[in-house]
């Protein structure tokens, strides 16, 4: 369920989310939307992007927009960001959320494949800033929001090169909230734990598992997409105005 929390200074709001287009990043563009902002999001996946706009709009009846770019690409990236303030002004939110959660053997990884991996999970977080940035100053300041991860907190095996980079977001976001921090933008990044997707359900979710793992948090109560709009939408407003170089873990008390 969406948070029932309102926050004023969100509405009209230029925001850009990364991989917003499906899982949690589809629930985060859905529940700026409602806020009314004005949202762009990115996503290499074009059929089902431009269905969510469809369902925002009937819902909400404020479309968000949606931009077609393959993230690993950075300069359809910067043209994408460049469309974004085009349409909506200078982007003053940004929601790094895209990622992509493959398990890989260490043993087998090849350096094309470490390569591959961080050119979705990490290096497309700087490069978005480093594009938003000049906008954020300009406009007097805004807020920055990083998904990370729990797994590399869990010492989940089964995926290095993923940890490795939900890690190295954390280095990113406390660096650049200390160069950031003069000009009034604010970086922080938020920890989800085991969000049940419909991706989590395809590929990796058994009910044994699933059960094992809520028993294991304080809140024994299974994590959807939605659960993660509430912190996130908290970070980007001015609510959190004095809160930086943080990541907040989102995962039922898990840790």
């Amino acid at each position: 369920m969406m948070p029932s929390a309102r926050f004023a200074d969100l509405e009209g709001a230029s925001v850009l989310i990364t991989g917003g287009g499906s899982g949690i990043g589809a629930r985060l563009t859905e529940g700026f939307a409602r806020q009314g902002a004005q949202v762009a999001f990115i996503d290499i996946a074009e059929k089902p992007s431009q269905a969510l706009c469809e369902e925002i709009d009937a819902t909400t009846r404020n479309r968000p927009l949606y931009l077609k770019a393959d993230l690993t690409d950075i300069d359809a990236l910067r043209s994408a960001v460049d469309k974004a303030a085009a349409a909506h002004g200078p982007v003053t939110v940004l929601v790094n959320n895209a990622a992509r959660d493959d398990r890989h053997a260490a043993e087998d990884l090849t350096p094309e494949a470490w390569d591959a991996n961080l050119s979705i999970n990490l290096r497309p977080h700087f490069f978005t800033i480093q594009a938003v940035v000049e906008g954020m100053r300009k406009a007097g300041g805004g807020s920055i929001v990083n998904f990370t991860s729990t797994s590399f907190m869990l010492n989940i095996g089964d995926m290095p090169a993923y940890t490795a980079a939900k890690a190295g977001i954390i280095g990113l976001t406390k660096g650049l909230a200390g160069r950031y921090g003069k000009d009034g933008i604010r970086v922080n990044a938020v920890a989800p734990g085991w969000v049940i997707t419909e991706r989590q359900r395809d590929l990796w979710v058994t009910q044994d598992k699933l059960d094992a793992h809520i028993a294991r948090q304080a809140i024994p109560k299974m994590m959807v997409a939605d659960d993660m709009v509430g912190p996130c939408l908290f970070l980007a407003s001015d609510a959190s105005a004095m809160l930086t170089a943080q990541t907040l873990i989102v995962d039922g008390g898990l840790l």
